[in-house]
């Protein structure tokens, strides 16, 4: 007789129950307390990469890259400001406050945007002397908590970023935790030393787009009307909020999607609450266009920019311009290897440490620490930067000229196709290899 075989039952990871998703369920039953990180997104969503540019052949002119000119300079805020600004390349530095930065990594920011001739913005928690003596061109953010807003800075600002939302966190408020908080910070933001600090989620003095009007007009009087104003949103509804603002009277809108980063917030805000980027672009454009106001009032896109082709993607998909984050700490060397032995001690890796909040940062970007401040050369941090900024600008320019473009804003969305359905449905341009565009009745 022969024996039966024995076959045992192979071990399956539940796709809903997977690891990470029980190991957070663990994390919750011993802390008692929600996970607070910093970065954007982590979940794979329909980004950039699924679109593909479609380069001359016969049918368009392609522009010879040595001897042919693409112009990559924007001009913000047209609409009512009387300075309004011109950056050299459409890739600006998105607002990250100090605090959440040390005082030396926004001083980097500044240098490595005034290098390449274009503009950084402070964040929330006021302007640092040392951002606004390296920076050529700053945008002033005023944000809900009103933590060291100064009328004084603004009249400094070359622009004011008006702050309704963020990308990583619409409709909710950031953190500074209390070992973030030193005297320095403090004084800024008229706090107490080492108190966690947590900023509003809307602003204190009105409640609508209407009062929102007022607002803005309250701070043209204070600029003379000299300087522009930005309206910041998280992605969410962005046709009607960005209707509503034109409404309002900004000159420039900035439309942040959820890959966007965040110094500190709740994991399931920035996971779950939300639109991708490429999503929200098209929306926007919509909206501006409805309203004759595309290219008259500009439009900023960021969360998630990390290469050229996503400059050029944006810009295709009608953005006059686009902010970096995430990718610019990483190019002053955030979750740099360098540092892996210290981000292994502090339970983490090198390109995976968000905890930005705790105040230990290796690379001593992210950081009060005086001692780990040392660690970062702001000089140095500028260089960087600004070689990074000109990488993306080059690739942009590389591929607005495989399309026959001699101005990166003359990409269009005939210029692009989608890999999947839904980045084609989002993007709202044909499935490759077809005419199709999920949504409409055009095959």
């Amino acid at each position: 007789m022969t024996e039966k075989k024995k076959y045992m039952t192979v071990p399956r990871e539940s796709a809903t129950f997977d690891k990470l998703t029980m190991a957070e369920i663990r994390r919750a039953a011993d802390t008692g307390i929600y996970d607070i990180r910093g970065a954007g997104a982590k979940r794979k969503l329909p980004h950039f990469d699924d679109l593909l540019f479609l380069g001359a052949s016969m049918s368009r002119y392609p522009l010879e890259g040595y001897r042919e000119k693409c112009n990559t300079s924007v001009t913000l805020g047209t609409r009512f400001a009387k300075k309004p600004i011109t950056i050299d390349t459409p890739v600006t530095i998105a607002g990250m406050s100090f605090g959440a930065l040390s005082a030396y990594a926004k001083e980097a920011l500044g240098r490595g945007a005034s290098a390449v001739g274009t503009s950084t913005t402070t964040g929330d928690g006021g302007m640092t002397p040392e951002e606004r003596g390296q920076s050529s061109k700053l945008v002033y953010q005023y944000l809900p908590s009103r933590y060291g807003m100064n009328p004084d800075d603004l009249r400094k600002a070359d622009a004011i970023e008006v702050v309704l939302g963020q990308g990583a966190k619409p409709g909710g408020g950031g953190m500074l935790l209390g070992q973030k908080i030193t005297e320095r910070v403090a004084k800024m933001r008229t706090l107490p030393m080492g108190v966690d600090q947590r900023s509003a989620c809307r602003h204190p003095d009105w409640t609508g787009p209407d009062d929102l009007e007022i607002k803005i007009k309250e701070l043209r009087e204070i600029t003379d009307w000299q300087v522009p104003i930005y309206i910041k949103v998280g992605a969410t509804r962005t046709y009607y909020d960005v209707k509503l603002a034109v409404k309002a009277g900004a000159d420039v809108i900035v439309v942040d999607g959820m890959q966007g980063g965040t110094a500190a917030t709740q994991d399931v805000f920035i996971e779950h609450v939300g639109i991708p980027t490429m999503a929200a672009i098209p929306q926007a454009v919509q909206a501006l266009q409805e309203m004759g106001m595309h290219r008259k009032v500009q439009l900023i896109v960021s969360g998630g920019i990390r290469n050229g082709a996503d400059v050029a993607k944006c810009m295709a998909l009608g953005a006059d311009a686009v902010a970096i984050g995430t990718a610019a700490l990483v190019a002053l060397g955030d979750n740099d290897p360098k540092w892996e032995e210290e981000y292994q001690k502090l339970g983490s890796t090198a390109g995976s440490y968000d905890d930005w909040h705790e105040g230990r940062d290796p690379a001593g970007i992210s950081t009060q620490d005086p001692e780990l401040m040392k660690r970062f050369d702001p000089v140095e941090g500028g260089r960087r930067l600004a070689n990074y900024i000109r990488v993306l600008t080059l690739e942009a320019q590389t591929l607005a000229r495989a399309c026959g473009k001699n101005d990166l804003r003359h990409l269009e969305p005939e210029d692009l196709v989608a890999l999947t359905v839904e980045s084609a449905a989002m993007a709202r341009v044909p499935l490759a290899g077809t005419s199709w565009i999920p949504g409409t009745h055009t095959f």
